[in-house]
């Protein structure tokens, strides 16, 4: 199996409108520093906004999508907030404190936290503190997912615009997004996070 590795934070932001979206910002990873945003509308529509074509078709076939969109994608850190453009999004996102769980997850050693067998084996216990939240599983056959979360923040303020359009206050990601075997915390949080995807080798083939 080959087994790639994102080092970063995954934010999850719902909106008043309905619009829920997941954005990956990852300093460390198999493409270089890069960063992408998973939006799901209030009609269900799933959209990838990815800033390489090479990012773009990875992230496709791992998660399921009904429109890829390939435009630059920035992501600025201030102190405690964030700034996206991707596309036609805007969205800007602010973090509050640590809650009792980020703290819980603070005291896992990170060598730990990120461990394949460590992330499957919490990932019952994730199930039930957060529904909707899985730490391991596949969205694609022959591929394995883990999420090691390493800390959580909630976010407490968040403007989110698409095409200049105002998408309303921030609200809980409900329902839950449907990219993959998973979803984000209910409450928009922002996860700092390991993500390691493993993809089954296929045999060769043999020869008479």
């Amino acid at each position: 199996m080959t087994v790639l590795r994102f080092d970063g934070w995954i934010a999850g932001v719902g909106t008043a409108s309905g619009t829920r979206l997941v954005l990956g910002h990852w300093p460390r990873s198999p493409f270089g520093p890069v960063s992408d945003v998973m939006v799901e509308r209030p009609d269900g529509r799933r959209i990838l906004l990815a800033a390489t074509d090479e990012l773009a078709g990875f992230v496709a076939a791992t998660y399921h999508f009904d429109d890829v969109q390939v435009a630059p994608v920035s992501v600025v850190r201030v102190g405690t907030t964030w700034a996206t453009d991707a596309g036609p999004l805007r969205l800007r996102f602010t973090t509050g404190s640590r809650g009792p769980l980020g703290w819980l997850l603070r005291c896992v050693p990170p060598p730990l936290a990120r461990h394949p067998r460590w992330v499957a084996a919490v990932d019952r216990p994730a199930r039930l503190l957060q529904p909707g939240v899985r730490t391991h599983g596949s969205a694609r056959a022959r591929q394995h997912e883990w999420y090691g979360v390493q800390d959580l923040h909630r976010i407490t303020a968040a403007t989110v615009s698409w095409d200049g359009e105002d998408l309303g206050a921030l609200a809980d990601v409900d329902p839950p997004v449907r990219f993959g075997f998973g979803s984000t915390p209910r409450v928009p949080a922002l996860a700092r996070v390991t993500t390691l995807i493993g993809q089954e080798d296929r045999p060769s083939s043999a020869r008479s």
